[in-house]
């Protein structure tokens, strides 16, 4: 009789968990040559780009996918199959073993504890390309493309691509992207990760643990420097993501000692589910309780017991 597969407590903390990340910027402000942070001899280089030139001299190895097939092949073989889907999916056992007879022996990956995609806005094009050439992407009355169909299918591809690669629990997998700067109708800054389609760019952030800006910040005295943005509500309005809560909101652009620090000791709860009001706030809220004799207090702090955001 087999027992219900309970993971305990021990086990689970026992497992080893890579970190799965996104990280986007602007065009030109250094995400390939976070490359040079990394170890070498562990980091497995997914070069979608051909844009090596930044880290032209980086000893580690590298891969080359130029179709989409391709990119869907790696991803089975890095992360292994998936036994919900049927033999004829994607990512099945049996595309698994496709790919194992072609590529050889999966252990080969074994060295390997992290591997840079670079990157997912090139993966998209590719995605959206093959996509254009699918049945789905044709009318069936008119047989003339359809760009809705296109789409669609891009967007499902996409996603299954990117949590087949987050699935694969024993490596840290980094998705780099071109950060888009756009102003919205009521002339606001709005940022958005450059990827052909909205699914993706509006569901990447809660499949990856970490979503990371790699941004131009000026100091105080207005001296530029680049900097990793952490923290969803920072001033700058890029998109970010802590689900370690071992992050300060600015942090210097090493990709090797951020990960170091994702994996420090834990925060306790009652910190990282801890409000303060903003100092504007405060004096509203102090006001208020003034007036009202109602208990209002500046400073609240959601105890482990009560449901809270995670």
């Amino acid at each position: 009789m087999m027992s219900f597969p309970i993971i305990t407590a021990d086990q689970r903390l026992a497992e080893r968990r890579g970190i799965k990340g996104c990280i986007l910027g602007a065009s030109g402000i250094g995400k390939t040559s976070l490359l040079w942070t990394l170890d070498a001899q562990s980091t497995l280089f997914f070069d979608l780009e051909a844009g090596d030139l930044a880290v032209e001299g980086w000893a580690g190895d590298t891969i080359r996918p130029r179709t989409w097939q391709e990119c869907r092949d790696f991803a089975v073989f890095i992360g292994g199959p998936n036994p919900a889907l049927r033999e004829e999916q994607p990512y099945s056992q049996a595309h698994y073993e496709a790919v194992c007879a072609k590529f050889g022996d999966p252990t080969a990956l074994d060295k390997y504890a992290t591997v840079f995609v670079d990157s997912i806005t090139v993966a998209g094009r590719l995605c959206l390309q093959w996509c254009k050439g699918q049945p789905q992407a044709f009318s069936e009355r008119t047989g003339k493309p359809d760009s809705r169909g296109a789409y669609g299918l891009h967007g499902q591809e996409m996603i299954a691509w990117l949590t087949h690669l987050q699935h694969t629990r024993d490596k840290n997998i980094w998705f780099v992207g071109i950060l888009d700067e756009r102003v919205d109708d009521f002339n606001r800054k709005v940022f958005t990760p450059q990827i052909d389609g909205s699914k993706t760019a509006l569901e990447l952030p809660g499949i990856v643990d970490q979503v990371i800006t790699l941004a131009e910040i000026k100091s105080d005295e207005g001296t530029p420097y680049r900097a990793f943005v952490n923290h969803t509500l920072n001033p700058y309005g890029y998109p970010a993501k802590d689900r370690s809560g071992r992050l300060d909101m600015l942090e210097e652009p090493h990709l090797g000692r951020l990960m170091q620090k994702i994996r420090g000791p834990v925060r306790p709860v009652t910190e990282r589910l801890d409000f303060t009001c903003p100092a504007a706030q405060e004096a509203e809220l102090t006001a208020t309780e003034g007036r009202s004799g109602a208990s209002l207090h500046p400073r609240h702090t959601v105890r482990p017991e009560h449901k809270g955001d995670h």
